[in-house]
């Protein structure tokens, strides 16, 4: 199993979203697990000033943007990596950035008391 992680611009996460369940590969029944969206700043470059914001806390210019995670399949990574970088592109140079990671391990969390 692998872990996909995604920095994505948050205008581009619900497209993301929307390809990854189509393609039929992020479902309840097949594919990938525990898709989950996060917000996170970034100091990545803005696509443009309505992006940017100042962080007092971090005294940086910073933008919002959603950090995608999931767990899929190792036969799944090249197709799931595929639709999240043609779906997340915004026209810049860097756009953010995919990372995948092996899962060693990966226990479930029991729902009833035994």
């Amino acid at each position: 199993m692998k872990e996909i992680k995604a920095y994505i611009h948050n205008h581009r996460i619900a497209d993301v979203i929307r390809a990854l369940k189509d393609s039929g590969q992020c479902n309840a029944n097949v594919g990938c697990r525990n898709l989950t969206v996060i917000p996170v700043q970034s100091l990545l470059k803005a696509v443009d000033a309505r992006e940017q914001h100042y962080s007092i806390e971090l005294a940086e210019e910073v933008i919002y943007e959603s950090k995608l995670e999931l767990i899929c399949e190792d036969h799944q990574v090249d197709e799931l990596v595929g639709i999240i970088a043609r779906t997340a592109r915004t026209g810049q140079a860097e756009a953010g950035w995919i990372y995948v990671a092996d899962i060693v391990e990966a226990i479930p969390v029991q729902g009833t008391h035994e």
